[in-house]
């Protein structure tokens, strides 16, 4: 199983990349994405991380509120889109 990890409070130059490396310090990465402005192509500064189920917890701990390429992030479980 497979959960989805909401990365909150990302620089703009962050890229899927860095922050898939940056997550599989804590456990093992299935995908990461940084969402962009549709107009622009710019980062709109969160994106999401999916991982094993049994890495979520602990990535959640591990890395919420901590200080990434400058600024500290915001991690949850991501919500279901409405």
């Amino acid at each position: 199983m497979a959960r989805t990890l909401y990365v909150g409070n990302l620089p703009w130059s962050t890229k899927a990349e860095d922050l898939g490396e940056a997550f599989s310090r804590c456990g093992e990465v299935l995908g990461s994405r940084i969402i962009t402005d549709r107009e622009t192509g710019r980062s709109r500064g969160f994106g999401f991380v999916e991982v094993k189920d049994e890495d979520a917890e602990g990535m959640i701990a591990a890395l919420n509120g901590t200080d990434f390429e400058g600024r500290i992030i915001t991690v949850n479980e991501a919500r279901a889109r409405e």
